[in-house]
């Protein structure tokens, strides 16, 4: 099976392991109140999924993380 893959990294603070399983929860953010609402990578999951593809995370604290999105190629 092939896929398209968009994978983005960053070189920012990493995301802390006890916070990693839960980025892409509805309204789950580390940011202060009034700043975020925690919908953004819930949303992106809920679109890779809906076109049957995958959101995953890959970080280490203090070295960035990376961000990956995998869609079916269709025939």
């Amino acid at each position: 099976p092939r896929a398209l893959i968009l994978q983005v990294r960053d070189s920012g603070p990493g995301i802390g392991p006890d916070d990693l399983p839960h980025v892409f929860d509805r309204f789950f953010t580390k940011r202060k109140t009034g700043l975020g609402t925690g919908l953004g990578l819930a949303l992106v999951k809920a679109v890779a999924e809906g076109h049957g593809g995958r959101a995953t995370v890959r970080s280490e604290p203090g070295a960035g993380a990376t961000f990956r999105l995998s869609f079916p190629r269709e025939p």
